[in-house]
């Protein structure tokens, strides 16, 4: 009985511990182009909406391997793995002539932290 009790003990505190995602949302990101490069495709601008400061090279740069790597589809969702953060939003490819732009727009951002930040269009 006290095995029974001390395993049951043991299980409510474990159960207890498990870690919460803290889930907030952001209003205010950052919009602009993060690049200009030349590839065999021609002329390639990349732009992120939304983005945070601190990791909007990251994932710009990893947007554009993508690319170059035709996995990227437009008006798709896509889960960037970054080294801060894993960022999911939609990418918009346009093209003309020699020229490629793609828009990267954060939806939400996951950080390595365990913080959950959603994008979140302010109202007014």
């Amino acid at each position: 009985m006290k095995k029974f009790i001390i395993l049951l003990l043991f299980a409510a505190q474990l159960v207890s511990s498990q870690e919460k995602q803290i889930v907030s949302t952001y209003h205010f990101g950052h919009n602009g182009m993060e690049f200009i490069a030349q590839s065999k495709k021609g002329m390639v601008i990349i732009s992120t909406f939304n983005s945070k400061m601190g990791i909007r090279e990251d994932i710009a740069s990893k947007v554009y391997a993508m690319y170059l790597e035709d996995k990227i589809e437009t008006n798709k969702k896509i889960t960037i793995n970054g080294n801060q953060a894993d960022v999911t939003g939609k990418c918009f490819i346009r093209k003309r002539d020699d020229l490629v732009v793609v828009d990267f727009y954060y939806e939400t951002i996951e950080w390595c932290s365990g913080i959950k930040e959603i994008y979140k269009k302010k109202l007014g």
